[in-house]
């Protein structure tokens, strides 16, 4: 029997759609046809502001023109050669071009497909690390909860969700957990920064708990992603945390797949805290702005000599530091720092504060505005004084996604482990965004709250 596939076997526009991460049932996604700058079309003409960048991705916008120039240039050239027997010229400029903006203590690179693998490739070369150094025994690696550090089951077994572990926890290796810094619902009697000083002692008790001898590395986004909404800690918090980590010999890696490339209002958000920087960091989503699967790893000289003095790193993936990747990473990180994004970031997120900060002074669902540049987060709740969450039946961030996206704004949003830690949708448009493109986004976000009140307190 044949198994071709020919144009009369596909479904028709508006068939049915063999893919299986939607649900059954679900209300038909529209279909992209088109997008430039901050913006995005679908098939019916209807125009939407990208106003998360997708999942926190597109840091330079839609159909760059130098992107493209790039891929095509690349692909007439060679898509495709194995790092086992050539080196390429587009992982040689794309790993200077990023290590020389990461700065001392990120002189190496590794490129990835994305965060995920960047996860699993950062946890191998740390423990790759101890091995040759005689501290065999360092293999724990202690995260927060909650936390999200990719989709694998390595990233799984280091991520703290209940929901994710109640899952795929029996096919992991279970790892230690300690409190985040959180600066919204902290315990009564306390302060955000002796909060921030409390969780960082957790953590020095967990190390010494487990036996510093056995931990390998302390992981943590230094501004949060899909499991803390943006969470930005006091300052207090990362320079403990990294005194812990010295004292007691424990790597610090800073997961950076959606901070990262500019996307806080630096290239590394890790330079709010330059005298506390960690040992590893990792980078996803805005190294190449979404154009292509990239993640990188990086880590110090240091570091690194001692692996590959040993023979080399013990690890890898068909397409680590591809031409293809590689080429539009360079054309997209290039393209964010010659037009200076990173500090457009931070003078526009600055607006965007302001204006939600505006907006949350009427909206009564609006409890928390939070995060650094362009990655922005508002919590979402029944009430602001209460700090109480919608029940989950209320499907409260979906019904004001759905409601901004019929307003032509897309959000992105997430109800961490049932709601526990509460429920938030984050602002974060590409970095390109003006003045002019914030007020619309703002206003747009406002009056879809007054739509989403006026339904739930009629």
């Amino acid at each position: 029997m044949s198994t071709s596939t020919s144009a009369h076997s596909l479904p028709a526009h508006g068939g049915p759609v063999q893919v299986f991460y939607q649900k059954p049932g679900a209300t038909p996604r529209p279909t992209v046809a088109q997008g430039k700058g901050i913006y995005l079309w679908d098939t019916d003409g209807k125009r939407y502001i990208d106003g998360s960048s997708g999942p926190i991705a597109v840091n330079i916008g839609h159909g760059n023109e130098r992107v493209a120039h790039a891929a095509r240039k690349q692909m007439e050239q060679v898509a495709y050669a194995s790092r086992f027997f050539f080196e390429n010229e587009a992982n040689t400029q794309l790993s200077n071009l990023v290590t020389a903006h990461a700065g001392p203590g990120f002189e190496r690179a590794f490129f990835v497909s994305g965060g995920s693998e960047a996860t699993e490739s950062a946890l191998k070369l740390a423990r790759q690390y101890a091995v040759l150094s005689g501290q065999s025994g360092r293999c724990k690696v202690i995260s927060r909860n909650p936390s999200y550090h990719g989709a694998t089951l390595g990233a799984v077994a280091i991520s703290g969700d209940f929901v994710s572990e109640r899952m795929y926890g029996s096919m992991t290796r279970p790892m230690p957990k300690v409190g985040a810094p959180f600066t919204y619902r902290i315990p009564g009697g306390q302060t955000p920064e002796s909060f921030a000083i409390a969780c960082a002692e957790e953590l020095e008790h967990a190390i010494v708990q487990e036996g510093e001898e056995t931990v390998l590395a302390f992981i943590m986004e230094p501004i949060g992603g899909l499991a803390t909404g943006a969470l930005v800690a006091p300052d207090v918090y990362y320079q403990r945390v990294r005194e812990i980590c010295s004292e007691h010999g424990v790597l610090l890696i800073y997961d950076e797949v959606m901070s990262g490339v500019g996307r806080a209002g630096k290239f590394l958000s890790a330079h709010y805290w330059s005298h506390h920087l960690p040992d590893i960091v990792t980078l996803a989503k805005g190294l190449a702005s979404g154009y292509t699967p990239l993640g990188a790893v990086l880590a110090s000289n240091k570091l690194v000599d001692v692996v590959a003095s040993s023979g080399g790193f013990m690890h890898g993936f068909t397409y680590s530091s591809n031409p293809l990747s590689c080429a539009i990473g360079l054309a997209a990180v290039s393209e964010t720092l010659q037009n200076n994004l990173p500090d457009n970031a931070a003078a526009m997120g600055e607006r965007l504060r302001g204006r939600l900060q505006e907006i949350q002074t009427r909206r009564k669902v609006l409890g928390d505005v939070r995060g650094r540049g362009l990655l922005m987060a508002m919590e979402i709740v029944k009430d602001q004084e209460s700090q109480e969450t919608f029940p989950a039946h209320a499907q409260a961030i979906q019904r004001i996604v759905g409601l901004a996206m019929d307003r032509g704004l897309l959000l992105y949003s997430r109800r961490t482990a049932e709601g526990k830690y509460g429920e938030w949708v984050m602002v974060a448009p590409p970095l390109i965004i003006d003045a002019a493109q914030i007020d619309e986004m703002a206003n747009i976000i406002d009056d879809t709250l007054a739509a989403f009140e006026a339904e739930v307190f009629a």
